[in-house]
């Protein structure tokens, strides 16, 4: 079981994403943290001693290497995707294809970033496929899942190289004046927190651990 003073071998997938970008620079920060195995469908175009970039296509991945443990933030949109299938191919097939294979390498504790709502039964498509990957998940036999279920994320896009999100552009200025208003699983949150909570949990978690988004607040405030 990986402790503060052992050197801790991680697996991030979803590195060039909102919240998945945050982590990679904290586990590279990290004096607890090894190595870092970064799956990527392109060059992350950054290099440090602990990283190694490995290109991937999710849906034939290849043979991975000895991990402690596996966060995952792949994630879409339907509009960027282009159908639901597609959406579903990402989210929920391309995420667990990695929790799988890093499973198989010896991984027994994985960090997911969900959504609020995520729920199998849900009548939200969305929702829906979240809910499922977080099911199947916690059928694996893990020693740690720690699931973050943020609501809105308090930040742009702007330099990801991803399509602009009208939607969003719209939305987090309103959201930042009606925070403190808003319901505890509901509060808007910023990426940068999301990402501390998963990287501060996960190691030192034990069975199912589900962070609402105003826990992710509070985390990303300590």
């Amino acid at each position: 079981m990986p402790t503060p003073e052992v050197q801790r071998k991680a697996l991030l997938a979803g590195a060039t994403g909102l919240v998945g970008g945050q982590m990679l620079q904290m586990l590279l920060a990290d004096t607890t943290v090894s190595q870092v195995h970064a799956l990527t469908r392109r060059p992350l175009g950054i290099s440090h001693p602990k990283l190694q970039v490995h290109i991937v296509d999710f849906t034939h991945l290849p043979e991975l290497p000895q991990v402690d443990e596996v966060y995952l933030a792949l994630g879409t949109t339907i509009k960027v995707a282009g159908s639901q299938a597609a959406f579903r191919a990402v989210d929920l097939d391309a995420n667990l294809a990695v929790a799988g294979a890093a499973f198989a390498a010896g991984a027994r504790r994985v960090g997911l970033v969900s959504a609020v709502g995520a729920k199998a039964e849900s009548s939200v498509f969305y929702n829906r496929v979240k809910g499922e990957l977080e099911d199947a998940l916690k059928a694996m036999e893990l020693k740690a899942l720690v699931i973050a279920q943020p609501s809105l994320l308090l930040d742009h896009r702007d330099g990801l190289q991803q399509p602009p999100r009208l939607g969003e552009k719209l939305a987090i200025p309103i959201a930042k004046l009606l925070a403190p208003l808003m319901p505890g699983v509901y509060r808007p949150v910023h990426a940068r927190a999301v990402a501390q909570s998963l990287v501060r949990t996960l190691p030192q978690a034990e069975g199912v651990v589900v962070l609402a988004s105003n826990v992710l607040v509070r985390l990303g405030e300590d």
